[in-house]
């Protein structure tokens, strides 16, 4: 198993001269979990972002190491998976084009067997063949779990993670979360009350001040 050790020190966000959080700090190592918690506009999606590379913070750092490695800024997308309602997918090409496509663009070594292994747990080999842009709102987030899976990510990040997914989505999403803590770091956002619970630390970006990262109440 690799080592992991994610580092936030003083990360601070200003948009348009308001200042969405500052001053976060926390570190994650394999086997953490932390969900990130807040009302609407406090910086949730935000922070998720800047941690997975996608926005740069306006101060502060992040610091990612595997195996004792540092990873630069630009390579940390390739440790990282990132599930999100605003992610977008190639609607004019098939699910399974959608995973070759990225398989290639990234130079991955995985055979087809791992592409359908994939798309089965997901719910979605028998939709495999049939264009994107002709799945439901759900059919669309379990396929970005299938993207965020295809490297098996050693960090896991999940911005409202059970969006447009029913019961037994959910399901599939809750397992997938309890997977990736037994030997990775994931990090969710959510203000769902039993979504909250599935990890093991708290920030509550509602808060104002120093924010600090508790331990879950059962």
């Amino acid at each position: 198993m690799y080592s992991v050790l994610l580092q936030i020190s003083q990360l601070s966000k200003v948009f348009n001269r308001r200042t969405i959080f500052s001053d976060i700090n926390f570190s994650l190592q394999e086997s953490n979990s932390l969900t990130v918690t807040g009302i609407n506009g406090s910086g949730k999606s935000t922070l998720l972002k800047i941690i997975a590379g996608v926005l740069s913070p306006t101060h502060g750092h992040v610091s990612l190491s595997i195996s004792d490695k540092q990873i630069d800024s630009k390579d940390r997308f390739q440790q990282i998976g990132f599930v999100a309602p605003y992610l977008q997918l190639y609607d004019e090409f098939t699910a399974w084009e959608n995973l070759a496509i990225v398989r290639k663009i990234r130079g991955m070594n995985i055979d087809d067997g791992y592409l359908i292994s994939l798309l089965r747990r997901m719910s979605l080999e028998e939709r495999k063949d049939e264009l994107v842009r002709t799945y439901s709102s759900g059919m669309k987030q379990r396929l970005k779990y299938a993207f965020a899976l295809l490297h098996q990510p050693p960090i896991l990040i999940l911005d409202e993670p059970t969006t447009n997914l029913d019961e037994s989505g959910h399901e599939i999403i809750y397992d997938i979360i309890e997977e990736q803590k037994q030997s990775g770091v994931v990090i969710i956002a959510t203000n769902d009350s039993h979504e909250v619970r599935l990890c093991e630390q708290v920030l509550d970006l509602d808060k104002t001040g120093r924010y600090e990262v508790n331990k879950v109440l059962a």
